[in-house]
């Protein structure tokens, strides 16, 4: 398992080695004159000269590839053009928020969503099955600014009953801070419940039709035994795989609800960094996003390998 891990680490070092390449190449090459961007086409053109000094985006390429990479290894990310402060704080507080969110969102989706399809899969074709696919695939089907205005007027709105803003004031006791959080992670819960628990279902069935829990079956072991121990553990590995890859949009790709629910977190950081052509904090809330996402999928290989022994054998399996 130490040796699957190292790889896998190592594996992690190299993505995020490649993903630096790409950002910086994205953000600091493609576009052409930097300077030029930043100011706007009317500029003049000694103005765009000393910001482009004033960048170093005169020097060679690898040079100023270098000097970011060794800044960024070391915490310093450069400064926000649009705020006026170190990027590496303000991105790790808006990162913090939005792992706070995407967190809660999960810790609701997924025991909700296996369940539903643990149940549902053993009871294919029923009553329960029909109403929970045909339901779940309609509110799945919705974008989340659908969805989140729904939770906002009926919640928010003509019930009264929980907090329209996502950002709880400071000082606020956790009771008050998970109120504040109640919409926008229901809001999570519905966009992806279907996916993961479609996934779930559909696992599930193709287990229990296995040899394997045949044979557990006949040796007369109780249903809930069964499907515990045998079925659940096999059904789990695409789910597995599902919520890690899940884990990276949930925190980067939150734009829509962060701003229906004025939640600061890092979509909305990234989001204004593009409009304002911010580029020190585009570029440090990219490496942040790829930085969780390698991270979430290192886990998800992890917990794979812990329910699948087979993979972390690698070739001794066959």
């Amino acid at each position: 398992m130490l040796r699957f891990v190292g790889r896998r680490v190592l594996l992690l070092a190299f993505t995020l080695a490649v993903a630096s390449v790409l950002i910086f190449a994205i953000t600091n090459v493609l576009p052409g004159d930097v300077a030029r961007i930043i100011l706007g086409p009317f500029a003049p053109q000694d103005a765009v000269t000393r910001l482009n000094a004033e960048l170093g985006a005169d020097r060679p390429v690898v040079v100023r590839y270098a000097e970011w990479l060794a800044g960024v290894a070391q915490g310093d990310w450069g400064r926000s053009y649009a705020f006026s402060t170190a990027v590496f704080p303000l991105v790790l507080e808006r990162l913090g928020r939005s792992l706070l969110l995407a967190g809660s969102g999960l810790a609701v989706l997924v025991p909700l969503a296996i369940a539903s399809g643990v149940a549902a899969a053993r009871r294919e074709g029923g009553l329960f099955d029909r109403v929970l696919s045909t339901v779940s695939l309609a509110v799945g089907a919705l974008p989340e600014f659908v969805t989140g205005v729904f939770l906002i007027l009926v919640f928010g709105i003509w019930l009264a009953v929980l907090p329209i803003q996502a950002l709880p004031p400071d000082g606020a006791g956790p009771l008050t801070v998970a109120a504040h959080l109640v919409l926008p992670v229901g809001c999570l819960v519905l966009l992806l419940f279907a996916y993961l628990f479609r996934m779930t279902r559909a696992s599930m069935i193709e287990a229990l039709a296995a040899d394997y829990t045949r044979t557990a079956t006949l040796k007369g072991l109780p249903p809930r035994t069964v499907v515990w121990r045998h079925v659940l553990r096999n059904a789990l590995l695409p789910t597995v795989t599902v919520i890690g890859a899940q884990i990276g949009w949930l925190v980067g790709g939150l734009v829509v609800v962060e701003t229906l629910f004025k939640y600061p977190g890092i979509g909305s950081l990234i989001h204004f960094a593009a409009t304002n052509k911010d580029i020190p904090l585009l570029v440090g809330c990219s490496l942040a996003i790829t930085f969780v996402f390698a991270l979430g999928n290192l886990a998800a290989d992890v917990l794979y390998a812990v329910l699948n022994p087979r993979v972390r054998h690698g070739r001794n399996a066959h």
